[in-house]
């Protein structure tokens, strides 16, 4: 079963609580705190495996958790950060917050590794607290979260040529005859339902990627047929091969076959439009099928190279191969633009910035909810069974301004206030 597309679901360890501990040795009253910081969670990073070639892994397991840190140890002993989960994908994979549509990565490279969940750090033990005027605080941190997310992975299969045309062309029949590849060949529609790779060797020794794709319609660029899952393998070939039935065996119009099929390419990607074409006029062992060529050729001219070959009976297809092989050869390498890098860099930076010191307050009925990722963040974190943990917290709810917001948007002393999983009760003790 091929399949390309998968929605999955990942969270980082979250990090180890820090502790409070004192030193007790002999001699040693009243010794210092002695608490150790949690360790780190662990990552969950993806890294691609040039043996996979579809996401089907993906379809029985969709949820992955990296292992928390370990707990802070006394004597200031840190605890053990946790090891990264890595999850194996394919090459030509594509990642996305599945939310909020941000572009994480492109995979396409064996090794090649990327962090799509961070563990959360350690929580800090009782000694990270210790001040002049405090020097045996009892605080420590729980761990921080690890971050969640969901997670697009889209696979754009990785070929160096793509075979492009409608249904029963002869596209699969030309793989098997320049490759070992044995893509399933019917004939009727859509025999080939999931892309075929094979590799092609030219009698001078050089030997390039050829894909199968599966046939196209009009709408394709839409979603009808097979469209998009078709479309977005033809992203990844540096070369374009057209093959067209020249024969017209479904009484079809060669000519106008291959303009539709060059409009639906154009209007899922204009980036496609200027890729390098070559047109394989296939099935010329048929009925019609000389006469049909030179009409092409008229209507056509110069633009494209046009290879008169048959898939059945080979004729053509050294010539064929040359000419594919040296049109690679001048083919620029397929790279992300600095354009959609210094937009993909801003927007990260402008997000990050943005959430630093962020917080809104709603209303619920007759409660008021604090939003914000790091006020939610610090409620996690904070070990309200400790005094001056409490204190702590009520401290930096002051110094970030939310107390004051809170009365501007109307809380009273004793009114219930929400922030992530917890409720407390307005103190206003104005000072």
């Amino acid at each position: 079963m091929f399949v390309d597309t998968a929605r999955v679901y990942v969270k980082g360890g979250d990090g180890g609580n820090g502790i409070v501990s004192f030193r007790r040795e002999k001699f040693v009253p009243e010794g210092g705190p002695a608490g150790g910081d949690g360790g780190n969670g662990g990552d969950v990073v993806l890294v691609v495996d040039e043996g996979l070639r579809t996401l089907l892994d993906f379809k029985y397991k969709r949820h992955f958790k990296a292992e928390r840190g370990e707990y802070g140890k006394t004597s200031n002993k840190h605890g053990a950060s946790a090891e990264d989960m890595y999850i194996k994908v394919p090459p030509g994979t594509v990642v996305t917050d599945a939310d909020t549509l941000e572009y994480l990565g492109d995979l396409t490279e064996h090794g090649q590794k990327l962090v799509v969940a961070r563990g959360g750090r350690g929580g800090r033990g009782n000694t990270r607290f210790a001040t002049h005027q405090n020097k045996a605080p009892e605080i420590a941190e729980k761990g921080e979260p690890g971050q969640e997310r969901n997670i697009q992975l889209e696979l754009k299969v990785l070929a160096d040529v793509g075979l492009v045309g409608f249904p029963s062309v002869g596209k699969s029949t030309l793989l098997a005859s320049v490759s070992a590849a044995r893509p399933k060949i019917g004939a009727y529609h859509f025999t080939t339902l999931t892309p075929n790779l094979g590799v092609v060797g030219v009698p001078d020794g050089r030997s390039f990627v050829m894909a199968d794709l599966p046939g196209l319609i009009e709408g394709a660029h839409e979603g009808h047929g097979l469209g998009i899952q078709f479309l977005r393998h033809v992203e990844r070939t540096r070369v374009i091969i057209h093959v067209i039935d020249m024969a017209g065996t479904e009484e079809r119009d060669p000519y106008e076959d291959f303009l539709k099929i060059n409009e639906e390419v154009k209007l899922y990607s204009e980036k496609l439009e200027t890729r390098p074409m070559v047109v394989a006029a296939n099935k010329m062992d048929l009925p019609g099928a000389e006469e049909n060529l030179a009409e092409f050729r008229k209507k056509v001219g110069d633009q494209y190279k046009i290879y008169p070959i048959s898939g059945v009976t080979g004729q053509g297809i050294p010539e064929f191969l040359y000419g594919v092989a040296d049109t690679l050869d001048a083919a620029p390498p397929i790279e992300t633009t600095l354009e959609e890098v210094e937009e993909v860099t801003e927007r990260k930076v402008y997000r990050l910035e943005d959430d630093a010191n962020k917080f809104w307050i709603t209303r619920d009925n007759e409660m008021y909810v604090v939003n914000g990722e790091w006020i939610e963040k610090l409620v996690k974190m904070t070990n309200f069974e400790q005094y001056d943990s409490v204190k702590r917290f009520q401290k930096i709810m002051k110094d970030k301004g939310v107390d004051a917001a809170l009365r501007k948007k109307g809380a009273e002393h004793g009114d219930t206030i929400a922030i992530g999983e917890y409720s407390f009760d307005f103190l206003d003790y104005v000072e």
